[in-house]
């Protein structure tokens, strides 16, 4: 049981790294936190296609991740 969480653990982190590499960067980072880039905030752009799908598959395997690190946490201290 540790084992298989643990790669499945390895797994996830591994396949969210490269998910995360795929994506769209979608500002300037700290510039625009600076400068005050508050406009593209509170617009009305939705991601679409393989962005959300993207998107979707970053969240799931960040929680398949996070539920692993806990389980490990909690069963094998």
């Amino acid at each position: 049981m540790h084992t298989l969480l643990l790669i499945l653990m390895i797994a996830a982190a591994v396949i969210m790294i490269v998910l995360i590499m795929m994506q769209r960067s979608r500002g300037d980072g700290l510039s625009e936190a600076i400068t005050g880039g508050a406009e593209q905030l509170f617009s009305k752009q939705k991601a679409r296609g393989i962005e959300v799908g993207l998107n979707r598959l970053t969240i799931f395997f960040a929680v398949v991740f996070f539920v692993c690190a806990f389980l490990l946490g909690y069963y094998f201290k």
